[in-house]
C-alpha cells in the first residue's frame, strides 16, 4: 500500500472473501485501516454485505455483495434476469448500503463486437435508469469503442453527467421484481428514474411535487410496432407536469425512464 501511494493510485477494489468467520471479518477492517494510512479507497468485491462501514471508515467506497451484472455476460439466463434483479435490489440489497453492481451496459449484445453471443434483453433507457437507480459512489458504465459511434448523442452525453452522490432520495412508487421507480436529488437537481422488471407495458400516473406545473426533460423508450421484435429505441423529449404534480408515464417491456431537471 506504500508503494501504491508513492505511485499515484487513489484507490483499490479487492476481491474474493472465502467466507464470514471471524477472522475474514477482521481482514476486511485490517484492509480498510492499512488503506486508510496510505489514502486509498477501497471497493471490495466477491464480499459480505457492509454493515456499517461507511461509518466507520472515510475510505471504504462500496462492495459488490450481489449477484453482479458480470453474470449478464456469463451466462443468458442471468441477461434474462436482470430486470427482475435491478427491480429487487431497491428494497432489499441497495436499501443497507451502497451497491457494486457492475455498471450499466449499453453493448446490444454480450460480446466486445457488440455482434455476437447472446443479446441484453433490458432498453437503453433501462441501462441509463439503472445509473441512478444503483447507488453507488463510483458508478461504472461497461461501454465498448463501437458504443462510442452507435449511441445516440444525449445518451452519451446523459451517461457523462451521471451523478454518484445523493443528497435525498425518495420512494415514488414499485413492488419487488416488478417495478421500481425513485426520485433522487443532486444539489439542486431532481433524477426521477423508472425501471419496469416484466415483459409487459406500464402506463402509471406517478406523483412528481418537485416538479409541479414544469416542462422538464423526459428519457424513455419508443414502443415498438405491433409484433417487431427489433430493440427498443430510446428517445428524449419533454413531459408536462400538471399543477398538482401529477404525470403519466409509460415504461415499455424491461424498459425504464427517467425525468429531470438536471439535462
Amino acid at each position: 500500500m506504500a508503494w501504491l501511494e508513492k505511485i499515484g493510485v487513489k484507490g483499490i477494489k479487492v476481491d474474493f472473501f472465502g467466507g464470514d468467520k471471524q477472522q475474514t471479518m477482521q481482514l476486511y477492517e485490517d484492509i480498510l485501516s492499512d488503506a486508510n494510512r496510505h489514502g486509498l479507497q477501497v471497493v471490495f468485491h466477491g464480499c459480505t454485505l457492509p454493515r456499517g462501514w461507511e461509518k466507520m471508515y472515510p475510505n471504504f467506497v462500496a462492495s459488490e455483495a450481489v449477484l453482479a451484472s458480470e453474470n449478464t455476460y456469463f451466462n443468458e439466463h442471468h441477461a434474462k434476469q436482470e430486470g427482475f434483479e435491478l427491480t429487487m435490489h431497491p428494497f432489499c440489497r441497495n436499501a443497507v448500503a451502497s451497491m457494486d453492481w457492475g455498471g450499466s451496459i449499453m453493448n446490444r449484445f454480450l460480446s466486445k463486437d457488440n455482434k455476437s453471443r447472446h443479446k441484453r434483453y433490458t432498453s437503453d433507457t433501462f441501462e441509463m435508469a439503472a445509473a441512478i437507480m444503483n447507488q453507488t459512489p463510483i458508478q461504472c458504465i461497461c461501454m465498448q469503442k463501437s458504443n462510442l459511434d452507435e449511441l445516440k448523442s444525449f445518451e452519451l452525453d446523459f451517461l457523462k453527467a451521471v451523478p454518484t452522490t445523493w443528497d435525498e432520495t425518495r420512494f415514488i412508487e414499485g413492488y419487488p421484481t416488478k417495478l421500481a421507480i425513485l426520485a433522487r436529488r443532486h444539489k439542486d437537481k431532481w433524477y426521477v428514474v423508472g425501471l419496469n422488471g416484466e415483459s409487459k407495458v406500464k402506463t402509471l400516473t406517478i406523483s412528481l411535487p418537485m416538479f409541479a406545473g414544469k416542462e422538464i426533460t423526459y428519457y424513455t423508450d419508443v414502443a415498438p410496432e405491433k409484433g417487431s421484435l427489433a430493440p427498443l429505441e430510446p428517445t428524449k423529449r419533454m413531459i408536462k407536469v400538471d399543477k398538482d404534480g401529477k404525470a403519466e408515464v409509460s415504461l415499455q417491456a424491461l424498459g425504464g425512464i427517467i425525468i429531470t431537471d438536471a439535462m
